[in-house]
């Protein structure tokens, strides 16, 4: 990572079937080695999946009410004072937090062993709206460890 100067943020261009940029962006988090026409047919193939389960409309509305339910406020990072090292509680950015949620659905989509990735990636993003599953456990585990260091808040830079 340079010491210079901070990343520049990427803008990311809106999908072409939703034009979302949410969507987008979980095409990228999807795509391996660059195949991103893949990419779009397993979320493109996930959404209808999602829609047609729960009945409700447009997915992409579906997808922000699970990304909201998987969404961590809090994490905790690593500081060095004299030798010791804890573990400080930081509240996190909405770019960040937005990042973290796709990358844990997409984890546990992939983890799901047995079924084809839009299949497992339609039923974490159902169980993350319905506050289940272990993308909404992960994010609760994030939240205890942030609470139970909170005494060490005072260090935070």
């Amino acid at each position: 990572m340079s010491r210079r100067h901070r990343a520049d943020k990427r803008h990311v261009e809106p999908d072409a079937r939703y034009s979302s940029p949410l969507v987008a962006h979980l095409v990228n988090v999807i795509m391996k080695s660059g195949k991103k026409n893949l990419a779009q047919r397993i979320v493109y193939g996930a959404f209808e999946k999602v829609s047609e389960k729960l009945e409700k409309g447009d997915p992409v509305d579906l997808m922000l009410g699970a990304l909201e339910n998987a969404r961590p406020r809090l994490e905790v990072k690593s500081r060095r004072v004299g030798g010791a090292t804890y573990q400080v509680p930081i509240e996190i950015s909405f770019e960040r937090q937005e990042s973290l949620a796709l990358r844990w659905i997409v984890d546990a989509a992939s983890s799901r062993k047995g079924l084809p990735m839009k299949d497992a990636l339609a039923a974490e993003i159902i169980d993350a709206y319905n506050n289940t599953g272990s993308v909404v456990k992960k994010k609760e585990d994030t939240h205890k460890m942030a609470q139970a260091n909170r005494a060490f808040a005072h260090l935070r830079w």
